[in-house]
């Protein structure tokens, strides 16, 4: 039986474009396959999809999913990880979060910056899902459980995998058996559109740090069955154009469902053909993106800020340069690049990025189009949608970080409550780890509280802030809450240590001489190191506050100077 979640209001229906029907791939797209075989069919299938138009942020990606993950006829989302029924305009965070099928710590990189941020906001790989799923899930493999003993809401299971499986992994995820092909087929295309990416050795249980199988064994064995057992549903194809709509990029293990089997399978050795039909005459003119009906969407942006995107054009065998044109509606409020592309740099197999950027000055909805005129064309110019939505800039209130829970040796929930009425659209924990006396910090993106922190067993122990996101904004940093292993406290009870502030300075109480001394704001930044500390001990500090840490005393202790 389904359950439901309903939003209080459903004015913005008209905002929503579910699914959209079937198109025919492009002419051409796929040109650069035929011939191919092995790991050379695989690099070619990679240069066709690596390059697309990335979404315009992570905090959009709901007003994305509205275009690709709504039932048909319905105003509820298609979730592949629960049986919920959740209205789409629900705030993400408490039911629903963007799920990363192929999970983020597998790679890395969550800042916009870095040259693997693009797999963070691709749409393939991205769906949305039940939080409390994909709390579960976390960044487990895929694999077959033996036993659901972490988590089992009738979709998803999470517990140990069948002998085999896992790659060393203590539990694998398992998807509903409707949805293991689409699972599949998204595993095949992270692996092919990303196989330059390094992946983070800690979680190799289906990699290789190769371009060429990249899947290990076991794991090409399953999806590989999993393909077959449930072949490619409508609602994957239309899935599929409606993220080429968006991104001009495909899913080609969903165009050609055999595909996976030339490249890892039982036609491995075999070359591979696209339909006959599907190739021009040679030399033809041809623009490969950006397609038709394409939309650039900026999603909610605050007054004051400016919405950036970049929009991928490639053409094949022009001769004459692409002309934009911005026309229509509130076209003042966008911007691009350029105006002209010389054939010479769009013909290029990386292709051209045009930048366009969305700064409105009034609050309210925006949209304009975009046309994209060459001579070498011999059909309509196509036209892409640029839209925005422009609110007034947040304000937004301290988070307070709370204890951790369900701590093991290698993972814990963090915790943190917002204050009540605020409108999120993600929190950012900073994580600081302390290893040997070092640390090192990072931002992990978080969907909503609890959630979960692997590779604790790396650190002797660490400390976490939380800060909320909307429309771009920050919130002040919280406070910091560390986080120890159990069982490792006990020799406090044979040095006890007491820290007292004063005006200007912190005294140190201890029955006997303390080592590597260690202070830390409420940043977690250390600010002083002390090699030994004894009984009555002064030391000047600023006003503030401060946790402070010794080799024979594990749990922080606040200090606060005044």
């Amino acid at each position: 039986m389904r359950k439901f979640l309903h939003y209080a209001s459903i004015a913005l229906l008209t905002a929503v474009s579910v699914i959209a029907a079937r198109a025919d791939i492009p002419a051409g797209y796929y040109n650069s396959l035929n011939g191919k075989k092995d790991a050379e069919l695989k690099t070619a299938a990679f240069n066709v999809i690596r390059n697309f138009t990335s979404v315009s942020s992570y905090s959009n990606l709901p007003s994305y999913f509205r275009h690709t993950d709504v039932r048909p006829n319905t105003t509820y989302w298609w979730d592949m990880y629960s049986d919920m029924d959740v209205d789409i305009f629900i705030q993400f965070g408490t039911y629903m979060n963007r799920e990363h099928s192929f999970p983020k710590s597998w790679w890395g990189s969550t800042n916009s910056t870095a040259t693997n941020y693009k797999a963070y906001t691709d749409l393939n790989h991205l769906y949305p899902g039940e939080a409390k799923a994909n709390q579960a899930k976390s960044n487990y493999p895929l694999g077959e459980v033996r036993t659901a003993s972490k988590f089992d809401n009738g979709v998803t299971k999470v517990g140990a995998p069948m002998e085999g499986q896992g790659g060393g992994a203590a539990f694998v995820f398992e998807p509903d058996d409707e949805y293991k092909g689409d699972f599949a087929r998204t595993y095949f295309y992270m692996v092919t559109c990303y196989q330059d990416y390094k992946w983070a050795t800690s979680y190799m249980y289906m990699l290789q740090q190769n371009t060429y199988p990249t899947l290990n064994a076991w794991s090409t064995r399953m999806l590989l069955k999993w393909a077959a057992e449930d072949p490619v549903s409508d609602k994957e194809r239309m899935r599929n154009e409606a993220v080429y709509s968006i991104q001009n990029n495909r899913n080609p293990f969903i165009d050609f469902p055999d595909l996976a089997e030339y490249i890892w399978g039982d036609k491995v050795g075999e070359t591979f053909y696209v339909s006959s039909s599907d190739i021009p005459p040679a030399g033809k003119a041809i623009l490969l993106a950006p397609v038709a009906d394409t939309a650039v969407d900026f999603g909610q942006v605050a007054i004051g800020s400016t919405g950036k995107a970049s929009l991928f054009v490639r053409s094949e065998n022009f001769r004459n340069p692409i002309t934009m044109i911005i026309f229509g509606g509130d076209k003042a409020m966008f911007d691009i690049s350029t105006s002209a592309i010389p054939a010479s740099l769009s013909n290029r197999e990386d292709g051209y990025w045009l930048d366009i950027s969305y700064k409105p000055t009034d609050i309210g909805t925006h949209e304009s189009k975009l046309q994209l005129v060459a001579d070498d064309l011999d059909s309509a110019p196509p036209v892409v949608t640029l839209r925005g939505e422009c609110l007034e800039k947040p304000v937004l209130s301290a988070c307070t970080a709370l204890d951790p829970s369900d701590i093991t040796s290698d993972e814990y929930s963090a915790n943190w409550s917002t204050p009540d009425g605020e409108v999120v659209d993600y929190w950012i924990i900073t994580r600081t780890r302390y290893v040997n006396g070092s640390q090192n910090t990072e931002e992990v993106l978080a969907e909503g509280s609890p959630w979960t922190i692997t590779g604790f067993n790396e650190s002797d122990y660490e400390s976490y802030s939380v800060q909320s996101v909307r429309l771009g904004e920050r919130s002040p940093m919280s406070n910091v809450v560390f986080v120890r292993h159990a069982g490792i406290t006990g020799v406090e009870l044979d040095d006890p240590l007491s820290v007292t502030g004063f005006a200007g300075m912190m005294r140190f109480d201890c029955a006997r001489p303390q080592t590597n001394c260690r202070v830390y704001d409420i940043t977690g930044r250390q600010v002083m190191h002390i090699g030994r500390i004894d009984r009555d001990m002064d030391v000047e500090m600023p006003l503030g506050i401060y946790f402070v840490i010794t080799d024979q005393h594990g749990t922080p202790i606040k200090v606060t100077i005044r």
